[in-house]
């Protein structure tokens, strides 16, 4: 099974009319960090494309994980911009609190098109044949769980509300699926055969337990997760209630395009869905403009013991009918009140995260 890595740097965002303030400098005329003062870590130093003010990635709330590729605005230059997402020209950094989507019924069921009238009966087992204990010796894999929504609908809303606010403020709208765009990736490239030293099968049970999960969340049965805001990690996740071993917390969704196309993109994150043989044909998730929660759901520092501790998800791709999907699964026992973490890297270790808290 290939790693699953997680790309993360920030979009292009508009240059913003605004008057420019002076930068600060040294006595050689070096540029300093607005921030901490100091000019060292000079790779690591971002020159603002609006004003030329520099701040180091890791003294940003929320943090960059590593130097943008394209043009980038400082904190102070952003704020004078509260369009370019709904624009098309890309997302502002979000470095203070967002404006909470209203905690409406109506709007929550439109925004999510959450399924009206009476929920389907879900299918039952039929009548299983018993079979002689001739398998004992055989090692009993471990099943994927369903999660388990809040049963106080009031509170599902709540949880909802909180993704519709970071989707609406990163510019995006909902999805619960990959999607397939015109111009990019077509459905018939994502073929897990195609995967490089091949992919892991998702055993049937676990297939009809991911398809159980979908069916909750349209009807409105949702997750027990909470998308907050933290001015250090920017938007995060977190725990609403226990979430056991092994549940299955979400499917990493996006449009799917060649990463060909998307080596140079600055993107707010990608996700490898294909690592192909031939690379050409490698594919990656796209959540800029539809996606679900598992977006907001943050790295670890995996330079330092601390950082790793802190990880309770796991991210795998499968191999579902025969295409990859990404499933971001609970790997321990997760309190209530818990944020989740996972390893971008996987095994790979291309992505930056020392700087992550």
């Amino acid at each position: 099974m290939g790693p699953a890595t997680q790309q993360r740097h920030r979009t292009r965002a508009r240059r913003p009319a605004t008057s420019k303030p002076r930068p600060t400098v040294d006595d050689d005329g070096d540029v300093r960090c607005e921030a901490c003062g100091s000019g060292d870590d000079a790779d690591e130093l971002l020159l603002c494309d609006g004003c030329d003010c520099g701040v180091h990635i890791f003294c940003l709330r929320p943090i960059l994980p590593r130097v943008p590729a394209g043009d980038w605005f400082c904190p102070s230059c952003t704020t004078t911009t509260t369009t370019s997402a709904k624009s098309g020209a890309g997302t502002v950094i979000q470095t203070k609190m967002p404006k909470q989507f209203p905690l409406i019924q109506t709007k929550i069921v439109d925004f999510f098109k959450i399924q009206r009238g009476p929920p389907a009966a879900e299918p039952t087992e039929g009548k299983k044949r018993k079979r002689k204990a001739l398998v004992v010796s055989k090692k009993k894999s471990r099943k994927l769980l369903p999660f388990t929504p809040s049963e106080d609908p009031v509170r599902r809303l709540t949880q909802m509300a909180s993704l519709a606010t970071a989707l609406t403020a990163t510019g995006a709208v909902f999805s619960n699926d990959l999607t397939y765009v015109p111009g990019m990736a077509p459905r018939s490239a994502n073929s897990a055969a195609l995967e490089a030293g091949g992919m892991q099968v998702l055993p049937r049970e676990d297939v009809e337990t991911l398809s159980l999960c979908k069916r909750m969340m349209e009807r409105g049965e949702w997750p027990p997760l909470l998308v907050v805001f933290d001015p250090v990690e920017g938007f995060t996740v977190e725990a609403d209630k226990c979430i056991k071993d092994l549940t299955i917390i979400t499917e990493y969704v996006g449009d799917v395009d060649y990463l060909r196309n998307r080596e140079h993109d600055d993107g707010d994150s990608m996700m490898t869905l294909l690592s192909a043989s031939p690379s050409s044909k490698s594919l990656v998730v796209c959540p800029d403009k539809r996606s679900n929660i598992a977006r907001y759901i943050n790295g670890i520092n995996n330079h330092t013991p601390e950082g790793r501790k802190k990880q309770n998800l796991k991210c795998v791709r499968y191999a579902v009918d025969g295409e990859c999907r990404v499933l971001l699964v609970a790997n321990r026992d997760i309190s209530k009140g818990e944020r989740l973490y996972y390893d971008y890297n996987g095994s790979e270790h291309e992505y930056p995260t020392h700087h992550f808290v």
